[in-house]
């Protein structure tokens, strides 16, 4: 079976409809998304003498939503452009253009009366052999297609995205009895290799797997603030990254995805369980009262939490569920909060908290944590077919660090258990077995293979062989070299691996003689390198609190020899023998930028943000940044084209000095970070091995190390074009004396200062000028106080 998708259509264009024709079209997939013909015109539209019968008309609801793709933020859209592969049309005049697609999404309203309608007509007019698939959270994909043909039930599953799809990992895949297994496994590898989700089978049962127990989770936590009197933020205050959950913890999550999503979620539950499971999923009346008076969340201005100025400026307060008034916002903090805090990893914390029985937090956090243990459990094998699905459901549906039989084993099964028992709780069958055969943990690793319990016995997980993980791979084979910023390792195939592992992946000396060592030992032993870390961001710069602590010293010589280190590093990477790539991924700024500049190749994640951000904490790029974007710039300008130099400067000089941030690896290249050399990967689980991949493909050519070439440099005249353009944004109230004055040493930076136009220059001629200038604004007094905001307040000071 030779399945391709080539073109797909979306039934729907709500924001989820719309939201997933938008992720389509940031996978390269042209997309049709339908929408109903509306029953009447517009003031707008009869103004314009238009009719029901116009096709500007009877295409307007997918046409709006469409537009309103680009106001959304954070933007579904990885690239503005992608919009022009999204087609709009409407139910009643397009649908025999569904034979030309691929794959047929179903997103319309939760009714399955409605389904079944659209359906027929989808099977009435489809190819025999395309895929079709409901993005429905909890209606049966088995009794919405029962009417329809064998074809189409063989090619029908149900697909459910998490909203937002672009940025939600999760994507449950959910076959009926008449899926064909080809199709599934088919749909199973195309979510993950092409549309770069997390994918779990789950079985056809109300809302599946992650909001099922999700669901639970959040009304088991509401029931024990009513009944034990916690406040909305004490709830918060724990039960977010103290137990390996978001920072929007319970109440802040609910804001977030309105409370009105979340009560119909949970009806759809309750609407299909029977007795105590059903009183589980009952609203609350006060929640019932909140949704009357539609403070439904972030989308109504106020829901759990109300943001309002006071005095001292903008405050939340809470929510009194028994009042339905706001007031201050509390905090939980005893004992057993202080020692979590101590603790390093989600499973310390957790375990600390749930051991401090007679604790205030300590209680909390069991009594919200024990049902959802064993809510799991219980559904296991009714939702899912193993522990390992629904562990990973709730880590990428709901951003837990730890599913829940994770959880269950970093507090230690069995004497969880024996407390459970205590407090009069049934534990599952299945479990009791477990224990009574001595095996006390649901999953183990041994030889750097990782099992689960199943049925009596340990299985072996298997991952997608995409799939390299750095924690892993370190229990298994012995790291090469290790200090306190990074770590060596051996990714296999003849690859090296260099991770950062310092504080935030700031880039201290610690890395940088890392570095050094990576490209030596790698030259000698190894076929290539790949830089790349599996933390929470790549890069997000040089360690500021130690530049500014050794400038409020005086110790400049110290950050001279810092800032050359970094940029003789950089340039023994450029022109190593073996090819070095570089594999960035969410924040990549600052210095986390310029390691990859000079790298061979980038590989970077669908996600990756990107910048030269310097000027935000009152500095330029030190670290050879300014040069090698510069140099990414003229390398973009295809060859034998007689081009602006100018051009090319000012658009460097404007990115760095605006401290432009791409949202997203499209974006990235569309704003020169990244060139024809350099390469997307979708799924961030691939990357690693996207970038070995790379560095292979560049070994396995005849590698050559590049040779040193001289950059023509706009000169004095084109410093003063530079300084021209600062100078009207800071005359039109853009930009403050103190950004005119790091603009302008940028521009003598970039435009190789007083020379000619045109002048070929050499790189460490460049870097000379740049480190100069780096150190003359780390003297500032105002670029003082701007490293000092953003280390005391996380964002930049405008002085």
């Amino acid at each position: 079976m030779n399945h391709k998708i080539k073109r797909a259509a979306v039934l729907g264009s709500g924001v989820m409809g719309a939201g997933i024709a938008a992720h389509l079209a940031n996978v390269g997939i042209p997309t049709l998304m339908m929408d109903i013909v509306p029953r009447e015109l517009t003031d707008a539209e009869a103004k314009k003498g238009l009719t029901l019968e116009d096709k500007a008309v009877r295409n307007r609801i997918a046409a709006e939503n469409k537009k309103a793709l680009l106001k959304q933020k954070p933007s579904p859209l990885t690239s503005k452009q992608n919009l022009d592969l999204i087609e709009v049309g409407n139910f009643t005049d397009d649908m025999e253009r569904l034979s030309d697609v691929d794959w047929i999404i179903e997103v319309v309203v939760e009714n399955l009366d409605i389904k079944k309608k659209v359906l027929a007509d989808v099977d009435r007019h489809r190819k025999k052999g395309a895929f079709v698939s409901s993005n429905t959270s909890g209606i049966s994909i088995e009794a919405m297609s029962e009417d329809c043909s064998e074809d189409f039930k063989a090619h029908f599953l149900g697909t459910h995205f998490f909203n937002p799809p672009r940025y939600l990992k999760l994507l449950e895949v959910i076959p009926t009895k008449h899926t064909s297994p080809e199709v599934l496994q088919f749909m199973k590898a195309f979510g993950e290799d092409v549309l770069g989700k997390g994918v779990v089978e789950a079985k056809d049962t109300p809302n599946f797997i992650a909001n099922r127990i999700g669901t639970y989770g959040l009304l088991v936590t509401v029931q024990q603030m009513l009944e034990k009197g916690y406040s909305v933020g004490e709830v918060d205050s724990v039960t977010g990254p103290m137990i390996g959950r978001p920072k929007s913890a319970t109440f802040r999550t609910l804001d977030v995805v309105g409370l009105d999503t979340f009560i119909h979620v949970a009806n759809n539950v309750y609407d299909q369980v029977e007795g105590e499971e059903k009183k589980a999923f009952e609203t609350p009346d006060f929640m019932k009262n909140m949704l009357e008076k539609g403070w439904l969340g972030s989308k109504s201005g106020q829901g759990f939490f109300l943001k309002q100025k006071g005095e001292k400026g903008s405050e939340i307060l809470q929510l009194n569920p028994e009042t339905l008034e706001y007031e201050k916002r509390g905090k939980l903090k005893t004992k057993a909060t202080e020692m979590a805090k101590q603790e390093k990893g989600p499973q310390r914390k957790l375990k600390t908290l749930i051991n401090a029985e007679g604790d205030r937090a300590g209680d909390l956090v069991w009594s919200v944590v024990k049902p959802v243990l064993l809510y799991s459990a219980e559904l296991y094998g009714e939702i899912a077919d193993d522990v390992p699905s629904i562990d990973d459901a709730m880590r990428w549906g709901f951003g837990w660090e730890l599913g829940p039989f994770e959880m269950w084993d970093s507090i230690g099964v069995k004497a969880s258990v024996e407390r459970m028992k205590k407090e009069g709780e049934t534990i599952p069958t299945w479990v009791e077995k477990m224990l009574d055969q001595g095996i006390e943990t649901f999953y183990k690793k041994e030889n750097g293979n990782v099992y689960f319990y199943h049925a009596g016995e340990y299985r072996q997980q298997s991952f997608n062989d995409k799939v390299i993980n750095l924690k892993r791979l370190k229990e298994e084979r012995e790291v090469i070299k290790k200090n306190a910023g990074a770590s060596l390792i051996d990714l296999g195939d003849g690859v090296a691996g260099l991770e950062f592992h310092s504080r935030s992946n700031a880039i201290g000396l610690d890395i940088i003689q890392m570095i050094n060592f990576a490209i030596d030992h790698v030259d000698e032993n190894f076929e290539g390198l790949v830089i790349g870390n599996q933390a929470k961001n790549f890069c997000v710069g040089a360690n500021l609190g130690m530049i500014l602590m050794e400038a409020q010293d005086f110790n400049f010589f110290e950050i001279e020899m810092v800032v050359k280190s970094f940029q003789d590093s950089m340039m023994k990477m450029k022109y190593s023998d073996k090819p070095v790539v570089a594999a960035p991924f969410g924040m990549t700024l600052g210095g986390g930028a310029e390691v990859c500049l000079p790298a061979d190749a980038i590989q970077a994640s669908q996600e990756t943000y990107m910048g030269l951000v310097e000027a935000g904490v009152g500095l330029i790029p030190g670290g050879g940044g300014n040069k090698e974007l510069y140099i990414k710039h003229l390398r973009n300008v295809p060859e034998g084209i007689d081009f602006d130099l100018q051009k090319v400067a000012n658009s460097v000089f404007e990115k760095i000095a605006m401290a432009k941030v791409s949202t997203s690896g499209e974006e990235a290249k569309e704003n020169g970070f990244l060139d024809s050399r350099d390469a997307i990967s979708v799924n961030g689980d691939h990357l690693l091995h996207d970038a070995k991949q790379k560095v292979l493909g560049l070994a396995r050519s005849g590698y050559q190390a590049p040779k040193r070439t001289k950059i023509p440099v706009v000169g004095e005249q084109g410093y003063a074009t530079m300084v021209l353009g600062a100078k009207s944004l800071a005359l039109s109230g853009y930009a403050s004396e103190h950004d005119l004055k790091i603009a302008e040493k940028l521009a003598f930076v970039l435009s190789g200062g007083k020379l000619k136009e045109g002048t070929l220059v050499d790189e460490q001629y460049l870097l000379d000028l740049e480190r100069e200038a780096f150190l003359s604004l780390v003297g500032e007094p105002k670029s003082q106080a701007r490293m000092q905001h953003m280390l005391m307040k996380g964002k930049p000071l405008r002085n």
